[in-house]
Order: C-alpha cells, then sequence, then structure tokens
C-alpha cells in the first residue's frame, strides 16, 4: 500500500500547483477587441485557432468543456457538418471567452486538484502558451 504521508504531500503539491495555476489564469486578461471571423468545423478547432491568433492559453475547465462538445456530436445527423455553418463563428468565439473567463475567475484551486488528481494525463488540457502580463 502506498505510504499515507506521501500520498498526502504528493495531493498538496497539486493543490500548490492548482493554486498557482488558477492565480495565473487569473491574470491573463480576457482580449477585448476581435476583428477577426475565425472558420472553424470543431469547437477543438477554434480553440486552436484562438490560441494562436491571441497568443495566450485557454483554461483547462476550458479545454476539457470543448473537447465533450465535439465528442458529443459523434452520431448527430449533422456530425460531418463544418461547426461555422451551424453557429456563427462570432457566436462561437464570444461562447468561448464567456466561458473561459467563467473558469478563470470562478474556479476554485481546490476543485481544479481534485480533477487533476483524478486526471491520469491532466497536462494534456493544460496549455503550454505563457503570454507576458
Amino acid at each position: 500500500m502506498d505510504d499515507p504521508a506521501e500520498q498526502e504531500s504528493s495531493e498538496g503539491s497539486v493543490i500548490r500547483r492548482a493554486e498557482m495555476y488558477q492565480d495565473y489564469m487569473k491574470q491573463v486578461p480576457i482580449p477585448t477587441h476581435r476583428g477577426s471571423v475565425i472558420p472553424f468545423t470543431s469547437w477543438t478547432g477554434l480553440s486552436k485557432s484562438i490560441k494562436q491568433l491571441y497568443g495566450q492559453p485557454l483554461h483547462y475547465l476550458t479545454n476539457i468543456l470543448l473537447n465533450q462538445w465535439d465528442k458529443m456530436r459523434i452520431g448527430c445527423e449533422d456530425e460531418d457538418v463544418p461547426l461555422d455553418t451551424l453557429i456563427h463563428p462570432c457566436k462561437a468565439e464570444a461562447t468561448v471567452w464567456l466561458v473561459e473567463e467563467i473558469h478563470r475567475l470562478s474556479t476554485s484551486h481546490h476543485h481544479l486538484a481534485k480533477l487533476w488528481l483524478s486526471d491520469p494525463r491532466p497536462h494534456a488540457y493544460i496549455d503550454p502558451i505563457f503570454p507576458k502580463l
């Protein structure tokens, strides 16, 4: 069995990392000027374009949510239809930024740490983009 003290230390480390991550994400400003219409075929495709265009990360929870939205489309009758023909690109981008603002400003680092501890690959959804603040 695992050593309980070692497990507690590991959990404490994850909680500290989550707190640092959440504090950092709170400091990254949401872009207010958006002058482009971004074509996209999937939510994750839109997120990649947003990250590239604005040079900033999206929150772990936003990345998870957009991935889930793509999975929800599997098996529906319009699964192969590009999303930008179903949802206007400006509305889709505004939705992503609204969700992002919610995640950046109101997520508890304790909740985030709990999710990370249960996720075998949490870093797969943490963007490696670090803009200057």
